[in-house]
C-alpha cells in the first residue's frame, strides 16, 4: 500500500468513527428521554397518557419503518439547513442520528417494560414520587439492558454510516465505493470489510463485558 492510500486509510476510520460516535450520543440523549415517555405515559404507566403514547409510538414507527438510505435522501433538506452542506461526515450526522433515534427507543424500551412490576407496585405503596419511581426503580433495574440494547444501536450504526458513503458522507463506506467498487479494487473492498468487522468486534465485546459487570454489581 502506498503512503497515500494509507492516509485515505486512516481518514476513512477516523471519519467513521467520529459520524458513529457524534451520532450515538445523540440517539442515547434524546432515544432514552423517549423510551421513558413510551414506557411511562402507556396505559398503567406512572405517567399514564394515552392519547399522547399513540402520537409518539405512530412517529416512532414512522421513521422505524423507513429504509436507511431513503431517510438519507429524504433528509437532505433538513441536513443543510443544520450544517450548511448535504456531503461530508457532518451531514451524514444528521440522518445517523434521526434513524438511530427510534431504533434505540423501541430497544430501551423493551428494557424498562421488563422490570418487575411488583417493584414499581412496591416504590407506590411506600409513598415514593412518580419521577423518583422512574429514576430509583426503572431506570436503575432496566439499566443492563438498556445498554446492551445501545450497543446493538450502535453496531448498526455502523453499517448505517458505511451506506451513507454512497452520499459522499465519507468514511469507510465512501473509500469502498470510490476506491473499491468504482475502480474495481477488489483490495480495497476487502480491506474496508476486514476493518468494519473489526470496528463491530471491538464494540460488542466491549458492550457486552460492561453490561456483564452492571449485572454482577446488581
Amino acid at each position: 500500500m502506498s503512503d497515500t492510500w494509507i492516509e485515505e486509510l486512516i481518514g476513512g476510520i477516523r471519519d467513521t468513527l467520529l459520524m458513529v460516535g457524534v451520532s450515538a450520543a445523540v440517539a442515547f440523549a434524546i432515544g432514552l428521554p423517549l423510551a421513558l415517555l413510551l414506557v411511562t405515559t402507556a396505559r398503567g404507566g406512572v405517567f399514564e397518557r394515552p392519547a399522547l403514547n399513540t402520537s409518539l409510538g405512530a412517529a416512532v414507527n414512522a421513521f422505524r419503518s423507513t429504509p436507511f438510505i431513503i431517510l438519507l435522501v429524504a433528509l437532505l433538506p433538513l441536513t443543510r439547513v443544520l450544517v450548511g452542506t448535504t456531503i461530508g461526515v457532518w451531514a451524514a450526522i444528521v440522518p445517523l442520528s434521526i434513524a438511530a433515534i427510534p431504533f434505540f427507543a423501541r430497544v430501551a424500551e423493551v428494557s424498562l417494560r421488563e422490570v418487575d412490576r411488583g417493584l414499581i407496585e412496591a416504590a407506590q405503596a411506600m409513598g415514593a414520587e412518580r419521577r423518583h419511581i422512574v429514576w430509583h426503580v426503572l431506570l436503575p433495574e432496566a439499566l443492563p439492558g438498556i445498554l446492551g440494547g445501545f450497543t446493538i444501536t450502535v453496531v448498526a450504526m455502523i453499517g448505517s454510516s458505511a451506506m451513507a458513503g454512497a452520499v459522499g458522507a465519507g468514511g469507510l463506506g465512501d473509500l469502498a465505493i470510490r476506491y473499491g467498487y468504482q475502480r474495481f479494487d477488489t483490495t480495497v473492498m476487502v480491506t474496508v470489510i476486514v476493518l468494519l468487522i473489526a470496528i463491530v468486534a471491538v464494540v460488542q465485546f466491549a458492550g457486552d463485558r460492561f453490561v456483564r459487570r452492571l449485572t454482577r454489581r446488581a
